[in-house]
């Protein structure tokens, strides 16, 4: 492990990778100059690489693991390990994920449609589960990478080929060569399009997303709570027993306790315990009902736990189903227009041509803000996984391994962002909504908004599909297939 700084602050231990790799290039420059030792130190006294003698799983003898702790974009802090036995030249290399477990869940979906898509860099931790729809494949956790698509789905094919060549049964090996057949037209473009997924508990995977409008794909992140399974898994299940009672019924602000019969009052805060997705401990959600004039009645949810310092808040609508969709269409043109109220469900499509801004249905999950707080929370949720390399969003600059294109074209995008919410440029919003449940404020009503644009549209058979709706029955569902099947022998009766 690295010496202790001798200094009171906290020493850096995860530097940016380029940052580590001029540090080492000046120390082996003014080796050649001076002596050995500046070579193995960095300016701080630091050593750079640190290794330590390891049992090779090959031979039994002893090989040299050497440790380099480094931040990379996207991945945060990680330790990158690298062995070497000088006496059967055995080698193997591994990444670790060395940042914190997130309070919740990640999971990423992407329909990838062209080429380029290909190059996306994604990062997948050792506790991820990685699918490929369309293969009907997927890969358990394991061994983490720092990759691209098209690395990923290489990978997946020359295992695949491997597999085969060990496998004995003809079957069997009919079907891994089919697989493999299919994994090499995605990488040829031949197969557009197919989507990937990312399943990451620990909430440290990523998937690259573009910085301009998803026209030719479908890019969707949503976070989750963690199921008490996960949580044991990532070793996080509560080992205190804690004796709080956690089936109680909810309670007013009061401390009265609700039942099931009782109406529900706008007016009043009610509680009512939980599990504390982050730790397990038992804690507490507070509910609201509020009254958005012109709109309907939503639930602002918010839960907060005293053991681990777990927040969280969501907001519900109810109602029935409507038949068509919703298009909210807002022109900001003014400072005042930044603080117009926003709900944004869950199924909720966010986009804004001028600012090159697509939010699909599921991220952010829902929010009831202002404009500027939507706009503000979308910039800071990405520059945190784009940047994030001094643990300062704000202030961060791009990271080293981002190419030049992809550093102007993410400076365009964060730029424009910025002189929106500072009410300098003027742009459009529009919130596409297939339950009809978003909502913008109008600061007219009941009188029409100029800047406010509502309509109907049809759903998609798409949005159909995502929401289950082609599958719900609301008609007959009393019968059941042996009914369905007489009807169909006897259609006189």
């Amino acid at each position: 492990m690295p010496p202790t700084a001798t200094s009171t602050s906290r020493p850096n231990l995860f530097e940016d990778v380029g940052k580590k790799v001029e540090k080492l290039s000046l120390d082996q420059h003014d080796a050649t100059d001076s002596s050995e030792e500046t070579a193995e130190a960095d300016g701080d006294g630091q050593r750079m690489l640190d290794e330590i003698e390891s049992l090779c799983m090959n031979c039994q003898e002893d090989g040299t693991t050497r440790l380099l702790l480094t931040r990379i974009p996207y991945f945060k802090e990680i330790i990158l390990m690298s062995f070497y036995c000088p006496h059967c030249h055995f080698r193997n290399n591994d990444i670790q994920s060395a940042g914190q477990i997130q309070q919740q869940g990640c999971k990423y979906v992407f329909e990838i449609s062209d080429m380029e898509s290909l190059s996306r860099q994604i990062v997948r931790s050792d506790t991820a589960v990685v699918r490929v729809r369309e293969l009907d494949l997927e890969i358990p956790p394991g061994q983490g990478q720092l990759t691209n698509i098209e690395g990923l789905l290489r990978g997946i094919v020359d295992g695949l080929t491997q597999q085969a060549q060990v496998v004995e049964l003809p079957e069997y090996r009919d079907i891994l060569d089919s697989v493999r057949l299919k994994g090499e037209q995605m990488l040829n473009g031949e197969a557009f399009p197919f989507t990937l997924e990312i399943d990451d508990p620990a909430g440290n995977s990523f998937i690259e997303p573009s910085a301009t409008l998803e026209a030719g794909g479908k890019y969707v992140r949503s976070d989750y709570d963690r199921t008490p399974q996960q949580n044991e898994e990532l070793s996080l299940t509560d080992t205190t027993n804690d004796a709080k009672d956690v089936n109680h019924l909810p309670s007013d602000a009061t401390g009265k306790s609700i039942s099931i019969n009782d109406d529900i009052s706008p007016d009043e805060v009610y509680s009512f315990p939980a599990s504390c997705p982050g730790c397990t401990r038992p804690c507490v959600t507070n509910m609201k009902m509020v009254e958005i004039p012109h709109f309907k009645s939503v639930i602002i949810m918010s839960t907060i736990c005293e053991s681990c310092g777990y927040r969280s808040n969501d907001v519900k609508t109810g109602g029935e189903v409507p038949d068509k969709g919703r298009r909210i269409t807002l022109a900001v043109e003014a400072a005042e227009d930044l603080s117009r109220d926003v709900l944004k469900s869950e199924s909720c499509h966010l986009s804004s041509p001028e600012l090159t801004l697509s939010v699909q249905p599921g991220t952010l999950g829902g929010r009831f803000t202002t404009v500027e707080g939507l706009l503000t929370q979308i910039r800071d949720d990405l520059r945190s996984n784009i940047y994030d390399m001094d643990g300062r969003p704000h202030t961060s600059t791009p990271g080293d391994s981002l190419d030049e294109g992809t550093k102007s074209k993410w400076g365009i995008f964060f730029t424009s962002l910025d002189l929106a919410i500072k009410a300098e440029k003027k742009f459009t919003i529009i919130l596409e909504d297939p339950l009809a449940a978003s909502y913008v404020q109008s600061l007219t009503a009941p009188d029409p908004d100029p800047q406010l644009t509502i309509e109907s549209y049809d759903r998609t058979d798409e949005e159909e599909e995502d929401l289950g709706l082609k599958d719900m029955k609301v008609e007959g569902y009393e019968e059941g297939p042996q009914d369905k099947e007489e009807q169909v022998e006897n259609p006189s009766n």
